[in-house]
């Protein structure tokens, strides 16, 4: 079906998430399923961060091997991580893709904050605002003096990369009324996960946009990541799902977003059907103020579906 008849979104960009941990090198594997997702016209390649591969490093590689292509983070949890050495990353990976890295960052969760590593999950929001503080001084300047009450970021000597001096468009994954104030006052933009339609327009984008004006900057990017995948086996697909996403039905941020949606559950709000339902559900999220759309776990159903899903996706990138 030519991707007209979809209804091609010019007004935005369509991207997808890459996870490739199974393979036997996922360097080279995350690689391979970059350029095919370019050659499927998808415009950004995204990258999750947990306690394997290092995002940014992982976003730089990609970025490098397929020109064109954006590349970004979602997200590193601003716990366990320091301002000075997330800029680093970012400028470094900023500066190998010429201009095509996105950083975004998250609050991240109690369960891998004190598991992991060992630290209380205390004070998150404010932990994020310093965090934000301290990294957009460093990202723009290379510099920073930078003195909180949780953090202290200062450079006594330089912490610029040669080739990231346009910067790094911070985003981050928030969705509670708090982080969304923080986020529009001191990043570029948000990466709601598992939020719906409905969450986006009745909530989300109102919150942050308006917090973004208030503090007199451009209205935010809200790029909407979609748990989703064209296929037939609606049933199957969803109960599949429903067994993969339960983690976050544990995790109050999440469960407030899918509950704003309409949800009970994560798999509630995913994506599931043929061409013609996925196109339809990604103009929504559009209708609803999504600026682009990043749909993961495409790989759900099979090696085939994940094609078809990117096909459509491509075409609806236009």
């Amino acid at each position: 079906m030519p991707g007209q008849e979809r209804g091609v979104l010019t007004t935005m960009t369509v991207g997808v998430t890459l996870h490739a941990s199974e393979a036997a090198n996922q360097i080279d594997a995350t690689v391979e399923l970059a350029r095919e997702a370019a050659a499927h016209g998808l415009r950004s390649a995204w990258f999750g961060q947990t306690f394997g591969a290092d995002s940014p490093q992982l976003a730089a590689i990609v970025g490098r091997e397929v020109p064109g292509l954006h590349v970004g983070t979602s997200a590193i949890p601003v716990f366990g991580r320091h301002p000075l050495l997330v800029s680093s990353q970012a400028q470094t990976a900023q500066a190998a893709t010429h201009g095509r890295y996105h950083l975004g960052l998250a609050l991240g969760t109690k369960l891998l904050t004190e598991a992991g590593f060992g630290i209380p999950f205390e004070r998150p929001v404010a932990r994020l605002r310093e965090f934000l503080t301290a990294l957009r001084q460093l990202t723009q300047t290379g510099a920073a003096d930078f003195h909180g009450e949780l953090l202290t970021a200062t450079t006594p000597v330089p912490a610029r990369v040669p080739g990231a001096e346009g910067g790094v468009p911070l985003l981050v994954a928030a969705m509670g009324p708090q982080a969304l104030r923080v986020s529009g006052e001191l990043a570029d933009g948000i990466l709601p996960y598992l939020a719906g339609p409905r969450a986006l327009s009745e909530h989300i984008v109102p919150a942050v946009t308006a917090a973004a004006r208030a503090a007199g900057r451009p209205a935010p990017r809200i790029v909407a990541l979609v748990s989703g995948v064209v296929t037939d086996d609606v049933d199957a697909v969803r109960a599949k799902a429903t067994e993969q996403l339960a983690f976050y039905d544990q995790i109050p941020s999440y469960a407030r977003a899918i509950e704003l949606s309409g949800g009970r559950r994560a798999s509630d709000v995913a994506v599931i059907g043929d061409e013609e339902t996925v196109a339809a559900e990604v103009r929504r999220y559009r209708d609803a103020g999504a600026t682009e759309v990043v749909f993961s776990g495409t790989d759900i159903a099979g090696e085939a579906e994940r094609l078809r899903t990117w096909t459509l996706l491509g075409e609806l990138a236009g």
